[in-house]
């Protein structure tokens, strides 16, 4: 596999050439640059910066033509906590046993699981706000978002948190963050935009009749209104992210700060949200600071994973070899060959899907094909979701649709991104795609070995338990058979 260079920002490189040439050390005179990363929720890319004309979006423009935008990031999972879990450290949710979206939880909702999933990290493992911690940064997190899958401590991690309030840069532009932060001590810090979950804060703006509907999506009233409620949401974190930037400026921390702006998956619709289509894991990412080129594009595969090892990189502290992220911006860094998402348990719908991506194919690899893709989720409730199973009932969806939305699924989709950019073509059993199929299938071999991806495995007893606990009778899928009775025990 190919990880890319793990090395040190090009102004320490030139501060070690000094001590070369001269006998004498020049990186105290270095100053390392602050981290800030804008982090978005549920938020697709639709944006002008990457193409779109349905709305204007001045600030996160602006903030791609200061810096560099890339336009093949890719998401570690399509749901927030396995996401995040992957960033935060630096390695695949896979790896670290953080891929069963909201494990790890000793608590849920006010009720107490008792004996619950604990994931304790190895040291190798260690989280970035720790890292920067130890190595003299102040840290904070701004909007009250972390959902991390496995134990940490929000007072190990942060100078400063601000966990209620909601998703905004509150705190941040009221000078709360960094109030008590020591003169000269360079700051890594998260603040968190609601994005894609701003509901009612997001004014009513779009015209559902002017928005594209995929033809993946029956193009109905229904799903127009949530496409154009995203687009909202777009709009009013498009004015948040030019709060922060314009914040960063007043205080004279914009010049030494280098950002970095990325969503932790897709738009909240089927299809979407929690799977690997390209809805849900490829995501705008825009990096800004100190060495970024400005006005730059890059179209090289980067993954969410690789932010973490390029933040540790450009501070100074460098990169453990340990890490399973790149530094994509390191001088002479290589390029991957591919990438790969995982999907497993979101709440209590037990699913295992894996996608390699390379630079123009997607392969998708469904390991439970003896459940469609819509089965019993959290979205049920929802009055899209009903529009979608009244059709599907109905026979109203066609063929293109009903590649989600319909009762079978195929073991194996590969898609050509550069031809098929929806994923409706699936070139699986296409004589003239056999070699590139068997290419990504070891690929995903590889990868696999190389990474000890933990959700091969089945889900432990306890882990299925603490499922049962928090959702009980949603808890339909077969496998939590084998532990129900476990939970009856335990209510005697």
């Amino acid at each position: 596999m190919n990880h890319g260079m793990k090395s040190l920002p090009l102004s320490l490189l030139l501060a070690f050439v000094g001590i070369f040439l001269t006998g004498k050390s020049t990186v105290s005179a270095v100053e390392p640059p602050n981290i800030l990363w804008i982090y978005l929720e549920d938020v697709s890319g639709w944006f002008g910066c990457y193409g779109d004309e349905v709305i204007q979006t001045p600030n996160i423009d602006a903030l791609a033509g200061a810096g560099t935008k890339f336009t093949r990031f890719y998401t570690p999972a399509g749901v927030c906590s396995a996401t995040r879990s992957a960033i935060v450290t630096g390695m695949m949710q896979t790896s670290i046993g953080a891929h069963n979206h909201r494990s790890c939880r000793a608590d849920f909702r006010g009720k107490s699981m008792g004996e619950y999933d604990r994931n304790v990290l190895p040291e190798s493992a260690t989280p970035l706000p720790i890292r920067f911690r130890n190595a003299g940064f102040w840290t904070f997190n701004e909007g009250g978002k972390d959902d991390y899958n496995f134990e940490w401590s929000v007072d190990e991690f942060y100078d400063f948190e601000r966990s209620k309030g909601g998703w905004g840069p509150g705190s941040f532009l009221a000078g709360d963050c960094l109030k008590d932060k020591p003169e000269g001590k360079p700051f890594f810090g998260q603040i968190q935009l609601g994005g894609g979950k701003l509901g009612k804060r997001a004014p009513a703006v779009v015209d559902p009749a002017k928005v594209p509907v995929p033809p993946y999506y029956p193009d109905v009233p229904i799903v127009r209104e949530e496409i154009a409620h995203h687009y909202d949401c777009l709009l009013k974190t498009d004015e948040q992210v030019g709060q922060v930037i314009a914040k960063l400026k007043e205080e004279g921390l914009y010049e030494n700060t280098l950002i970095f702006m990325f969503s932790d998956h897709g738009m909240k619709l089927h299809r979407h949200k929690q799977m690997l289509y390209e809805g849900g894991i490829h995501m705008p990412c825009i990096v800004v600071g100190p060495g970024i080129e400005a006005g730059a594009v890059r179209e090289d595969l980067v993954n969410g994973i690789d932010i973490s090892a390029a933040s540790l990189a450009a501070s100074g502290i460098g990169v453990p070899e340990t890490m399973e992220g790149c530094d994509f911006l390191a001088e002479g860094y290589e390029p991957r060959e591919y990438l790969v998402s995982a999907r497993d348990r979101c709440d209590y719908t037990i699913e295992k899907i894996r996608a390699v991506v390379t630079p123009r194919f997607k392969y998708l690899r469904n390991y439970l094909t003896d459940r469609p893709y819509m089965q019993p989720t959290y979205k049920d409730g929802w009055e899209v979701t009903k529009k979608f199973r009244e059709m599907m009932a109905k026979g109203e969806m066609n063929e293109t649709q009903l590649i989600f939305f319909g009762e079978d699924r195929v073991p194996e989709e590969f898609y050509d991104l550069e031809n098929d950019p929806h994923e409706l073509h699936n070139l699986a059993e296409d004589p003239h795609f056999a070699g590139q199929l068997d290419q990504h299938r070891k690929y995903l071999a590889e990868w696999i070995e190389e990474t000890g991806d933990q959700g091969q495995s089945p889900e432990s007893e306890i882990g299925l338990l603490s499922a049962l606990k928090r959702w009980g009778d949603k808890c339909v899928n077969p496998e939590y058979e084998r532990v129900r009775p476990l939970l009856k025990k335990e209510d005697q």
